[in-house]
């Protein structure tokens, strides 16, 4: 059986949807998978919006390029309106349920699943946490890698003046993965 999938994970710049990207990809490649990842930013950077796809396959990736995925992360509204119509018809798309009403969702077409993913972080102490509240939901949602893989390499891509938050940041992953709607 081979593996693939590709997503778009997107929100405002700030969320840390880029840390989001490569934390997935890196784990990937610590799962022994073929990886791209290609950042977008929009000029406006923090408070504008920013996306990324990560394509992931047990086989050389032919292209980077993803104009309609299999699956999408989406932060916020307007990520969710954007990037939602552009998932393949069965596809799987995880919305932070803080900034993004269920109703939006296209479950007649998509398995589409909410995670709160500001009130988890918030009620974690500390709210720039969301990000890995959503990826620990993705990560359940579709096991695409294993959760534990993806906690190990935090330390590879957080930078390592904030090292002290990996235990925080593993916690939020974990809290994700439970906290699907």
């Amino acid at each position: 059986m081979s593996v693939y999938q590709d997503v778009i994970i997107a929100g405002f710049g700030g969320q840390g949807v880029m840390l989001m990207g490569n934390l997935l990809a890196v784990s990937a490649m610590h799962s022994g998978l073929h990886v791209t990842y290609i950042p977008v930013y929009g000029p406006e950077m923090r408070g504008g919006t920013a996306n990324c796809t990560v394509v992931i396959s047990d086989q050389e990736v032919g292209s980077p390029i993803v104009k309609s995925p299999w699956t999408l992360i989406a932060m916020n509204r307007p990520s969710m309106e954007k990037f939602q119509p552009r998932v393949k018809k069965g596809g799987t798309v995880v919305f932070n349920a803080s900034q993004v009403e269920p109703g939006l969702a296209d479950s007649s077409r998509l398995q589409a699943r909410g995670v709160k993913a500001n009130d988890i972080a918030n009620d974690l102490g500390n709210p720039r946490l969301a990000n890995m509240v959503a990826l620990g939901a993705y990560i359940e949602v579709t096991g695409i890698v294993p959760l534990q893989v993806v906690k190990d390499s935090l330390a590879q891509v957080i930078p390592e003046r904030y090292h002290n938050l990996l235990p925080q940041n593993a916690q939020a992953l974990e809290a994700g993965a439970g906290g699907i709607e």
